[in-house]
Parts: C-alpha cells; structure tokens; sequence
C-alpha cells in the first residue's frame, strides 16, 4: 500500500496544483469586475441640487464651463479629456478648506506618476479669489499647474456648476441668487463627464478610498475601450 502511494505520489501533487489553478481561475472569471456608480440628480441630497434638476434620473452630465486658473489660461471642458476630481472652496476659508487642500496635495502626489488624472478646484467666492489671489494660494501650497487648476469666473457660471452639474453646493438663502456654501465633497468623475463617487475631503479614509476608485475607474474604462 504504501509503495502505492509512494508511486502515484507526484502525480497527486501535481493533480492537487492543477486543481487549485483551475479553482482559482474559475473563481476569477466568476467574479464580477469591481465597478463604481453614476451618479444622477435624484440620488443625491436634495439640498445640494438645483430644483431643476433634481428629478432627473439618468444621462446627468457635468456641462461645458469656461473658466480662468491661478495663471491666468482659460480652463474648460476640453482641458479635462479624462477622470479628473473637483471640488469647491476658498482661498481665505480657515475652517475645511485648508484640510480639503491638503488632502488634494496628497492626492497630487500619489498620482504624480499618472497625468491622465487631473484635479480642478472652483472658488465659491470669485470677487475675491481673483486670479492673481489665487496664484499666490497655488504657489503657498505647492499645487502642480500642469494637472491641478484652481478655477475662478462669473459666480452664476460658478454656481450654475456646482449645483447643477456637481451637485456639490448649499444655497445661504440670505437673497443673492447666486450666493453658495461650498461642501466638504470631492467629485470623482469619468471621461464621459459622469459623477462616479462623492468623497468628504476632510476625511483621511475617504480620500484612501477616492485613490482606490480611481485605480477602479481607470480599469473600468479601459476594459470599455478594448
């Protein structure tokens, strides 16, 4: 018997190999690709939409803008061909901002070796986030003009973005049709202009999980592109 065993001894272990390859291959294929949301109107906090659109269900895009970063370019839609994360702040804001930049310049720096992720961050307060306010903040913080622009222009542009495109915005009801209080949201968004998460920037662990989506995002797209 135990000559036996001894004999057929290699074929098991590599019948036992084979098996496990197969398991496992099998598994893989069975498993569903990671995949990340798209956002519409309707699924995200009504205080945050425009009233007119927070009833749409589908096809939800970011719309053109025309904007001018802390150098002075005109920045638009065209300027951001893949999946970039924006957000809103303010250069004087010293509550989350300052959190929300910080975070912005780590995820600058783990995506240093990937330009095809860019960020894009809109003031909330353009009358005074002049281009010339705003490249003194870029150049004090250490932002990489060629994949991170910080965004200023007419405030009904501004507004019109982050309310009905981004979704990212609340009202002050103190009168002015355009006046906004800007959230803690990171957008990350895909290059069919698509919202595919909502992120707090003040959150370490939430900006953890926006790097790992992006990885998921780029995934996703690429097997779309085969």
């Amino acid at each position: 018997m135990l000559q036996f065993f001894a004999k057929y001894k290699k074929f098991a272990i590599v019948m036992a190999v084979l098996s496990a390859v197969i398991l496992y291959t099998f598994y893989t294929l069975m498993k569903p690709a990671p995949s990340l949301p798209v956002y519409q109107p309707d699924m995200v906090d009504r205080s945050l939409v425009d009233s007119t659109v927070q009833f749409v269900k589908k096809y939800h895009k970011i719309a053109d803008f025309k904007l001018v970063n802390q150098n002075g370019d005109t920045i638009t839609q065209d300027d951001y061909p893949g999946i970039y994360v924006a957000d809103f702040f303010f250069t004087t804001c010293q509550t989350i901002c300052p959190i929300m930049t910080d975070h912005m310049l780590h995820i600058q720096e783990q995506l240093k070796d990937d330009p095809s992720v860019k960020l894009l961050s809109h003031t909330v307060i353009p009358a005074t986030d002049t281009v010339a306010q705003l490249k003194r903040y870029a150049v004090a913080k250490g932002v990489d003009a060629s994949r991170w622009n910080l965004v200023t222009g007419p405030k009904k542009e501004i507004y019109e973005l982050a309310r009905k495109s981004y979704l990212a915005v609340k009202t002050q009801g103190n009168g002015d049709k355009y006046d906004m209080i800007h959230t803690e949201n990171f957008m990350l968004i895909d290059s069919k202009k698509r919202i595919r998460g909502f992120y707090d920037g003040t959150d370490p662990e939430a900006i953890e999980q926006l790097l790992e989506d992006i990885e998921t995002l780029k995934a996703i797209e690429k097997r779309s592109d085969d």
